[in-house]
């Protein structure tokens, strides 16, 4: 069976750490510990009297100062590392860890899980073709030599910096390896750590290399294993679950999201609020259980991104800049369906060019195989098509030779709202306002990534609330927009309300907003 060593990088609260080395090697695993020495000494001592007695337990031999994007981080993790590869002989995995981690799984489970998979977990994807930096200093980590903190050193890191990019005094990086990027969180097995260190030892030009450059924590570990191990045993993926904002900054987790950690994908998670107590101690008691199922749903990412993505209201609706001088031309006027259920808008589109012969089209800026002409590819991708909306709208009003265009939009979509209203042409919008039963909420969540297949009742419970009040929200903002010519068609209503709403939204005579409203099935599921 697994039995694991955890390198323990940490730099505050003693007592926590005592608590939580002492709840990892309960159940027979190890850890060796790291502690930051620009901490005071006596709360390095409270950790070193806390576990004194406990023989699963080893400390790094040196204690350096750590800085974030600092080699020091990488040189401390080889430091708890030796003194973990030298203290525990039957140690079969080690997993780096920080003092924010818990366990969101038993350890039982953890065991069967790595016994399961022989190989390394650790993300490690190309440096230059990958586009895991998002933002900032990219190539520049590894060719210009950085011995300063940015974050404590600005002045020296950006001068030393500036002069280096000034007199094109690059560096070549070593030939033979090909430099990697990713999370600092792996877990790798001990001949791999072992062949770490035996390469640390023997390619010294290397080691130089890393020594001076930037943020080496997200490529050390990542370039030195792909290098030493075959692909077909690497896992590209950490075992610590962590979610980052917009800004770059982790996401923290509290006491309310125990349940939502136990469904995730991951043996651990990072990072847990200090303030989180209650949450550690669920989480501690889980560990030391026998027999526990989890059910795997994973949606933790997709409901971050839909819970925080929907903007800040009066902030995202600024004209582009590419579009301020821009018009869909003053005699032309555009017609908008907005609807969530796709399904019934495209029906009712269907219809509308039936009878009307209005050239109509579904969902352009949120289907991406929505077929549209071929336009010089402007039309070719989303992020295209929503960058130029209205010169896609000038183009697709010129391939169909008309002045009058029928789109369909989600609700979501507001910013495309308030840019086509404020175009000098005629713009009008019917919304379509359906029912939403739970089961349809259900499929919803399903379709975007929101639930799956083992998605716990409970959990499908919690998040429909959500889901129905973020569709109800979508439409207040649309009301409070106070669109002009703004109309809408409610499945709840007669059909005779349907067919004057479609004269107005159409200007059409009744005969043809009476075909139109009668089509069949309009609002089923």
């Amino acid at each position: 069976m697994a039995k694991i060593a955890f390198i323990l990088l940490c730099h505050k609260d003693p007592e926590a750490i005592v608590k939580q080395a002492q709840m990892l090697t309960s159940k027979g695993d190890y850890i060796s510990i790291h502690f930051d020495a620009r901490a005071k000494r006596e709360a390095f001592e409270t950790i070193r009297e806390g576990l004194k007695d406990n023989p699963n337990v080893a400390f790094a031999k040196r204690r350096i100062k750590c800085g974030w994007g600092e080699w020091s981080l990488v040189e401390a993790t080889l430091y708890a590392v030796e003194a973990a590869v030298e203290t525990f002989p039957r140690a079969t995995h080690f997993y780096m860890l920080s003092g924010d981690c818990q366990p969101i799984k038993t350890a039982d489970y953890i065991h069967s899980y790595l016994d399961e998979n022989d190989c390394d977990w650790i993300e490690s994807f190309d440096f230059f073709e990958s586009d895991w930096i998002k933002t900032g200093m990219k190539k520049d980590r590894l060719i210009y030599r950085h011995w300063f903190n940015e974050r404590t050193q600005k002045w020296r890191f950006y001068t030393t910096y500036n002069f280096q990019k000034r007199f094109g005094l690059t560096r070549e990086i070593p030939a033979d390896i090909q430099v990697q990027i990713g999370s600092q969180w792996w877990c790798l097995r001990r001949e791999t750590i072992e062949k770490v260190l035996d390469f640390k030892r023997a390619r010294r030009d290397v080691m130089r290399f890393f020594r001076t450059t930037w943020i080496p924590d997200e490529t050390f570990f990542q370039t030195i294993v792909r290098h030493l191990v075959p692909e077909k045993e690497i896992r590209t993926r950490t075992l610590t679950f962590l979610m980052f904002t917009d800004y770059g900054m982790p996401l923290t987790f509290y006491n309310d999201h125990y349940d939502l950690l136990l469904s995730q994908d991951f043996l651990f998670a990072r990072k847990i609020s200090s303030e989180a107590v209650e949450l550690k101690e669920r989480l501690g008691t889980l560990f030391g259980e026998t027999g526990v199922s989890f059910q795997i749903s994973a949606e933790g990412p997709s409901l971050f991104r839909f819970l925080t993505g929907r903007g800040r209201i009066g902030r995202r609706f600024a004209t582009r800049f590419w579009e301020t001088e821009s018009t869909l031309g003053r005699d032309r006027e555009l017609m908008i369906i907005v609807c969530k259920k796709w399904h019934v808008a495209k029906r009712l589109l269907e219809s509308i060019h039936a009878q009307t012969g209005v050239p109509s089209i579904a969902y352009l800026f949120n289907e991406e195989s929505t077929p549209l002409p071929d336009l010089g590819g402007i039309q070719g991708t989303l992020g295209k098509r929503t960058r130029h909306r209205r010169a896609l709208m000038r183009m697709l009003f010129d391939y169909y030779d008309t002045n009058r265009l029928v789109v369909c939009l989600d609700p979501s979509s507001l910013d495309l709202l308030y840019d086509f209203f404020g175009d000098r042409s005629r713009t009008r919008l019917l919304e379509i306002q359906c029912k939403f039963s739970d089961d349809y909420l259900i499929g919803h969540a399903t379709r975007i990534g929101l639930a799956g297949s083992q998605t716990p009742q409970e959990t499908i419970e919690r998040i429909l609330p959500t889901i129905r009040q973020d569709m109800v929200l979508e439409s207040d903002r649309i009301r409070d927009a106070n669109f002009e010519n703004h109309v809408r068609m409610r499945e709840i209503d007669s059909t005779d309300d349907h067919i004057g709403v479609l004269m107005d939204f159409l200007s059409v005579d009744r005969d043809s907003a009476e075909a139109i409203a009668s089509t069949q099935h309009l609002f089923e599921d």
